[in-house]
């Protein structure tokens, strides 16, 4: 019974959520984590493990999704720009926030380290559901932006990795395991796509679900995560599902209806009110660490590759959401960080999914426009 109340409350503000996207105009994903805060604190919404489940998976799947998105010939053509765009993206607020909270809010060492890996970060999944949500996907500056985010991303997890991941046996299989499926996958696919496409039992989905799973499990045993992997089995993928444009709607299809709903409202049933309260000077001090080192490191370069959408582009490389939620719960998990260091984390990485996007979208969205004129 309890699993259903969750389902069907859930399910609600889910649907609420799209209506009032729609009648706002804004990223339903934005409207799907403040309905989550409102649930978690005030309709006793809580997770369950089939939940948490989903929002994993829609995670991984979100994830793939932006990866498929890029064009590989324009990520060849402008990998200079989402080289400088995204890994200053990750280095300005990496150090901005690991020396201030370290030297001006007294957090250990480890703990300032987590800080500045969980502020660093621009998320896949809110800058692709925006951007397929206004349709940019399709353009250059949507490549280009979620180019920049996956360099900002891998800069982030390889931050993590270092700093304090340790290398064991599984995370060398996970490696290998990733990289043949990578590199395999993508080789064997259009002979599958052939033989079994084009049937309402969707074979193709199926065979991307199963790749996907299987990334999160090694990532799972090798103590690591599956997010950059399917980032790249995504680009791998991208020349085939661009062959097959009505399969990659098919598998929007089932990603947003249901997937991804259930990561951004549980994302949005992280925070804890009465915490952010009793911390809300930390919360404010390190939302504008992020977001000053974001525009100081990210709106020059900005300006100089994309100066149509300049502001664009820095509003969307300052949101957070998965790997600062990720790396935030790795520090409570191991004992870096307490309670409230966490909370106050969490609130911001999702703050920031929240503000810059709803300013992006309201005032700097740029028209869609033929391909070679936008930038």
């Amino acid at each position: 019974m309890e699993n259903l109340l969750i389902a069907t409350t859930a399910a609600a503000l889910i649907l609420l959520a799209s209506m009032i996207s729609v009648e706002m105009g804004l990223s339903v994903a934005i409207i799907e984590i403040v309905l989550g805060v409102i649930g978690g604190n005030f309709l006793g919404l809580h997770t369950t493990p089939w939940m948490d489940f989903l929002a994993g998976f829609a995670s991984i799947v979100l994830t793939f999704l932006a990866g498929a998105e890029v064009d590989p010939d324009l990520l060849a053509e402008k990998w200079r720009e989402s080289l400088l765009i995204g890994g200053i993206s990750f280095l300005a607020p990496f150090l901005a926030a690991w020396a201030f909270t370290h030297w001006a809010l007294g957090w250990s060492s480890q703990a300032s380290q987590i800080a500045g890996v969980a502020l660093s970060t621009t998320s896949l999944a809110v800058v692709y559901a925006v951007l397929v949500e206004t349709g940019l996907t399709e353009t250059r500056i949507g490549k280009i932006i979620m180019a920049s985010t996956f360099v900002t991303d891998f800069g982030t997890a390889l931050a993590l990795s270092l700093l304090f991941i340790r290398p064991g046996p599984m995370l060398l299989v996970f490696v290998l395991v990733s990289a043949v499926l990578i590199l395999a996958v993508p080789r064997l696919a259009p002979l599958f796509f052939r033989r079994y496409g084009n049937r309402v039992i969707e074979p193709e989905i199926k065979l991307i679900f199963a790749c996907l799973f299987l990334l999160m499990l090694m990532g799972e045993l090798g103590e690591s995560h599956a997010v950059l992997p399917a980032f790249l089995f995504g680009l791998a993928m991208a020349r085939l599902l661009a062959r097959n444009r009505v399969q990659q709607q098919r598998l929007r299809v089932v990603a947003f209806a249901l997937l991804t709903p259930f990561f951004f409202l549980k994302s949005g049933m992280n925070i804890s009110l009465p915490a952010v309260i009793a911390n809300i000077g930390w919360v404010a001090a390190l939302f504008a660490v992020k977001l000053i080192a974001k525009f100081v490191g990210v709106y020059p370069l900005a300006r100089h590759f994309v100066p149509r959408h300049s502001w664009y582009t820095t509003l969307l490389m300052s949101t957070g959401l998965t790997f600062g939620t990720i790396s935030s719960l790795y520090g409570l998990n191991a004992g870096i960080l307490s309670r409230a260091q966490f909370s106050v984390l969490v609130t911001v990485v999702i703050g920031t999914a929240i503000i810059p996007t709803l300013i992006a979208q309201r005032f700097f969205s740029p028209p869609l426009e033929p391909t070679g004129s936008e930038v």
